[in-house]
């Protein structure tokens, strides 16, 4: 925390208290946050330079950053079962959401109609027709955010992106079968769930939503 980024801080606070007394604009005050926030970003990557530069220097420093990075706070508190008790344990509260988002679950569309093995594969035997191009499989691999979360199956979306040229054949191919034969890998089945605190009391398993992480190429399919 500089000298410079603690003005930058002060003027944005400033700012903002004449933007709510409406002596200054929302465009002077949204240019003042743009400042700061630029100047938050060059400390912090300064902060991480001179980290890596000095780690033979400065080891402790060094990997008290990078512990405080791998901290998460704990996103659900204690929750209230059937009966109005308190439970702490995490398979406990792992639980009583499962119960509550269950029950609220309402599938969009009817049960499909069931279709054996051989019919399906006869099907896809008959249709030449492509569905599924390599060419838009490889454009949205080329496309993916590196940025964002790497879901269930632990395949970084970098990887994917860098892969692109490799792996378009073959997930063309599985893209095509699925959507022919109506089935899905189980390994795009699965989600890393996690609960979301809305509003209200926080005992409340009700007042949490529900945020999936699903692997990437089963949201590429979709």
């Amino acid at each position: 925390m500089s000298k410079e980024l603690l003005v930058e801080i002060r003027q944005k606070r400033k700012v903002h208290g004449m933007w709510k007394e409406g002596q200054a604009t929302w465009q002077k005050y949204r240019n003042v946050v743009r400042a700061c926030r630029g100047a938050t970003r060059k400390a912090k990557v300064h902060l991480e330079f001179n980290l890596a530069r000095d780690v033979k220097d400065n080891k402790k420093g060094f990997f008290n950053y990078i512990s405080s990075k791998w901290k998460t706070r704990d996103n659900v508190g204690s929750l209230l079962n059937k009966v109005g008790v308190l439970v702490t344990k995490d398979a406990e509260k792992a639980e009583i959401l499962s119960a509550f988002f269950a029950s609220v679950f309402s599938a969009k569309s009817g049960p499909q109609e069931f279709q054996a093995p051989e019919v399906r594969e006869e099907a896809w035997r008959k249709d030449d027709l492509h569905w599924v191009e390599e060419d838009c499989v490889r454009d949205h691999l080329s496309n993916l955010n590196v940025h964002k979360s790497m879901g269930p199956n632990g395949m970084h979306p970098r990887v994917l992106r860098e892969l692109a040229d490799v792996i378009a054949e073959p997930l063309s191919i599985i893209f095509e079968r699925s959507w022919r034969t109506g089935e899905v890998p189980e390994d795009w089945r699965k989600a890393t769930v996690t609960p979301i605190f809305k509003k209200g009391r926080k005992e409340d398993a009700g007042n949490y939503r529900l945020v999936s992480f699903t692997s990437i190429p089963g949201k590429m399919m979709e």
